[in-house]
């Protein structure tokens, strides 16, 4: 899957609800997410733009946890790029397995996510530990799949919400990290 994804800082989360409101977008859900992030012994993910992380959401009384491989950006203007994900049952346990053959933790990452849908977009209201808040604006393609019409239609409704700059390409681990070098 091609995950064709751009986020910006919002000045608050109630103005874009407001916003998102008015052109009819439908709020699905609310959970919180807790993502593992961990380092390869062979490449330093930090440099390859790779990302592998271990995500556990909580809805509710439902616990969900997936394995996530995110390969490098392939544009220089969104965060598009491969995405591989998988349903697991122990985070703990998986970690276990990671840190056996060698992976490290990084860092975890916390957030509040109010989940929307608008024609084909998902969008997300971020309320992130430590971190502004932001929104995600995203359409996932078939691998394959051109992503430039994707990519123009995101921008498109970013514009139409009123947001025009304070586009971030940098993922919320690389934002946290450089809080606190």
């Amino acid at each position: 899957m091609i995950e064709v994804e751009v986020k910006a800082k919002i000045n608050s989360f109630k103005e874009m609800e407001d916003k998102l409101a008015e052109i009819g977008a439908e709020k699905t859900k609310k959970e919180f997410q807790e993502d593992i992030y961990f380092n390869s012994p062979v490449v330093d993910f930090a440099k390859t733009d790779e990302a592998l992380r271990i995500r556990t959401t909580k809805e509710n009384d439902d616990t969900n946890i997936f394995i996530t491989y995110k390969g490098p950006k392939i544009d220089k203007q969104s965060k598009t790029r491969r995405e591989i994900e998988m349903g697991i049952e122990d985070s703990k346990k998986c970690s276990d397995i990671f840190e056996a053959i060698g992976f490290k933790k990084v860092r975890t990452v916390r957030k509040n996510r109010q989940y929307y849908t608008f024609e084909n977009f998902e969008i997300s209201l971020d309320d992130i530990e430590g971190l502004d808040p932001y929104m995600e604006i995203e359409i996932a393609l078939s691998d394959g799949e051109d992503y430039s019409e994707a990519q123009k239609s995101i921008f498109d409704l970013f514009e139409r919400l009123g947001i025009t700059d304070g586009f971030e390409r940098t993922s919320y681990l690389e934002l946290l990290e450089n809080l606190y070098k």
